[in-house]
Parts: structure tokens; C-alpha cells; sequence
């Protein structure tokens, strides 16, 4: 159970790091991403989502080669 528990761990931190690092986060403070703790990663990662309006990067809507509706 430990082994199960240590890789879901392992998988949290390694979506968060590359979720963070979409945001161009690299480092917080003086340390790297990956020597971040779970919670570390979890507490940047909720004042990312905090801070950044919801349409403006990762997630957002965009439109492509969308023409102009004429009546």
C-alpha cells in the first residue's frame, strides 16, 4: 500500500510542477520546483489559479478562423 501511495504522490507533484511550469513558474524563492514539497506545490498552485483571470492563458477559449456571422 505504501508503494501505491508514494506514486500517487509522485504523480500530484509531477502534474503540478508541469502545471506550474505552463504558468512560467520555475522557482519559488531560491528553490527549484521539484525540490518543493506536495504542499508547497499545492499552496503556489492555488495562488496561481487565484491570481490569474480565468480567460487569459492556460484553459481559456480561443477562436480560430471563426468568420463573421452576417445577416
Amino acid at each position: 500500500m505504501g508503494e501505491i501511495l508514494q506514486e500517487a504522490i509522485q504523480n500530484r507533484r509531477n502534474e503540478l510542477i508541469n502545471k506550474l511550469i505552463i504558468h512560467n513558474i520555475f522557482k519559488k524563492g531560491h528553490k527549484q520546483l521539484f525540490e518543493l514539497t506536495l504542499q508547497e506545490l499545492e499552496d503556489e498552485f492555488k495562488y496561481i489559479q487565484q491570481e490569474s483571470h480565468p480567460h487569459s492563458d492556460v484553459g481559456s477559449i480561443k477562436w480560430k478562423n471563426c468568420a463573421k456571422l452576417t445577416s
